[in-house]
């Protein structure tokens, strides 16, 4: 299983986990989107700095990592009201 498939599956289990624990909807989706901004830009400087992979390679898988998660989180959130 590739690194980006398993932080795929953990911004999904992240979100999940902020949709049970926090009643208030909204406020779930918001501390989701912070939560996950930080471990994802953490896991994009791990990857230029320790991994060795160029800023416009792991830019691209950033937008992906971030951005499904994040666009699943606001579907859920216009879905939820």
């Amino acid at each position: 299983m590739s690194h980006t498939t398993i932080m795929l599956i953990a911004g999904l289990a992240l979100l999940i986990a902020m949709r049970i624990l926090i009643r208030d909807k909204g406020r779930a989706t918001r501390v989701f989107l912070a939560l996950w901004l930080l471990v994802s830009i953490g896991n994009l400087l791990v990857g230029v700095l320790s991994a060795g992979y160029g800023w416009g390679e792991e830019g691209g898988v950033w937008l992906i990592v971030f951005g499904v998660p994040a666009a699943f989180a606001m579907i859920a959130a216009r879905i939820g009201r």
